[in-house]
């Protein structure tokens, strides 16, 4: 059965559809968004991981090309979604950045799932359990929460790196399933249709394309506007991460950058003063703080975190935010 066109024009000038499944179940309430860049090994293990799950609600997968130049990707998991054997449809976002990619999806999800009752989001490095869909809806109804987030449980590439997973940079920010006040990844969520019809488009900034922090501007801006969010320990993921990642230069410009990006984001919640004032606060703590992590971690490397946020909160005031997704070989 040959594919259905679908009328482009639905979807934003800078996003195009390049593949679908024969019957791309327009009636499905349940869509996972993959971006994807790069990664078509990877990418097709995190699809097979969804070929897998084993929930009774029928759901739709909308896999979003980032690179529109080599399209790896998409070649890779384009016979999966135009043979049947994945439900959905593939787009190309043609703006570089991962805030575009899911911008893109979003959109695809919204446009041609008009039934859409809940979008999930999982990245082309990670691999989820067969329960995973299950789990997040389970936990948006038990905690009564627009939004829930799950751990991303880092599977090192060089085994020696282990260790590291206790690094804050690789730590869930929360250890047990229950509500919290907000959420600041966006690589393993499950988001409820009315925060998507509330936010608007787009929902991710672009203006975060290639520092990241997208997420966490986003879910600063939901919980502004009320909704409520919830950590589900029972959908984790796991995470490649791969042998650049474990090197001290990459540690220390993502933490650097996770600072920056606090400030930014708190700036436009709270004002510059106020911003200023807890950068400030932050910085004098550091020391003292990051003695007592590398005590309790026996780790100089995890200790030195609370300085390098501080550092990098300072840098934020400044208006330096390093853009460590602008060069992909380097990240």
């Amino acid at each position: 059965m040959e594919p259905t066109p679908l009328p482009l024009d639905r979807l934003p000038t800078a996003v195009t559809v390049e593949a679908l499944s024969p019957n791309h179940g327009a009636e499905r309430e349940i869509v996972v968004v993959v971006p994807t860049f790069r990664r078509p090994d990877l990418v097709l293990r995190t699809l097979a991981s969804l070929q897998a799950q084993t929930t009774h609600r029928p759901f739709a997968i909308v896999l979003v090309e980032n690179d529109s130049e080599g399209r790896e990707g998409l070649e890779a998991a384009r016979p999966l979604f135009e043979s049947g054997s994945l439900t959905g449809l593939v787009v190309v976002a043609h703006e570089r950045g991962n805030c575009s990619a899911y911008n893109a999806g979003f959109a695809a999800a919204r446009r041609f799932y008009p039934a859409l009752q809940v979008a999930l989001i999982i990245d082309d490095d990670e691999e989820a359990a067969q329960d995973w869909i299950e789990a997040h809806l389970a936990a948006l109804d038990r905690l009564d929460v627009n939004v829930t987030g799950a751990p991303q449980i880092p599977v090192f590439e060089d085994a020696a790196k282990q260790g590291l997973a206790a690094h804050p940079v690789f730590r869930p920010p929360f250890d047990a399933s229950g509500p919290v006040p907000t959420l600041v990844s966006s690589g393993n969520v499950a988001i409820r249709a009315a925060v998507l019809d509330r936010m608007r488009e787009p929902l991710f900034d672009p203006r975060f394309n290639f520092t990241g922090g997208g997420d966490a501007d986003l879910f600063s801006r939901c919980r502004e506007a009320g909704f409520r969010f919830g950590w589900c320990r029972e959908a984790a993921v796991r995470e490649v991460v791969p042998k650049r990642r474990t090197e001290f230069s990459w540690i220390n410009a993502r933490s650097l950058r996770n600072g920056a990006l606090s400030t930014l984001v708190q700036r436009g919640r709270d004002g510059r003063a106020r911003t200023l004032a807890k950068s400030l606060a932050l910085a004098l703590a550091a020391p003292p703080r990051s003695v007592a992590l590398a005590l309790r971690s026996r780790s100089l490397l995890i200790g030195l975190y609370h300085i390098q946020i501080a550092l990098g909160r300072l840098q934020g005031e400044f208006g330096r935010v390093g853009e460590q997704y602008r060069k992909p070989e380097s990240n």
